[in-house]
């Protein structure tokens, strides 16, 4: 006599499955719409790893403060300067060996981070760079867009 095996299903099981993906789904919405610009205040992680932005292209609303985090993992110093095509001009023939003074000048020591809070007013399309001998030359260029308020 040949035995005959049949599977058992718990129906409650799929359904646990199917509701904890539905969760965890919603919560990444949710988590998202926590992060949108304009909806509060906004830190943005910008992390430095063999001489580049790790994140090289930033997108946040004008009007907002944002505040970004500029992690340092190379063994060298970087900096990090945002703005239109004079800053970059000025910075790139300049002598200035650490920036302390403004917001959007920032001068990031090897292995540390350093935080500055921006609000940029007017919508555009800016840059950042660290011009440091030959890192812009190396690609640590980055994008910030704002859009309007």
């Amino acid at each position: 006599m040949a035995a005959t095996m049949t599977a058992h299903r718990r129906p409650g099981r799929l359904a646990l499955v199917g509701g904890l993906a539905l969760a965890l789904g919603l919560a990444g919405i949710a988590a998202a719409w926590a992060d949108a610009p304009g909806s509060g205040p906004v830190t943005v992680e910008i992390p430095i790893r063999y001489s580049h932005y790790e994140r090289n292209e930033v997108a946040i609303r004008a009007g907002v403060p944002v505040t970004f985090v500029l992690r340092n993992g190379d063994p060298i110093d970087h900096e990090w300067i945002v703005g239109e095509a004079a800053v970059h001009e000025r910075h790139r023939s300049g002598t200035e060996p650490v920036h302390a003074s403004s917001p959007t000048e920032v001068t990031v020591a090897a292995g540390t981070s350093a935080v500055t809070t921006v609000t940029f007013t007017k919508p555009g399309m800016y840059l950042y760079i660290c011009h440091l001998p030959g890192h812009e030359a190396y690609g640590m260029v980055g994008t910030l867009r704002v859009t309007g308020g």
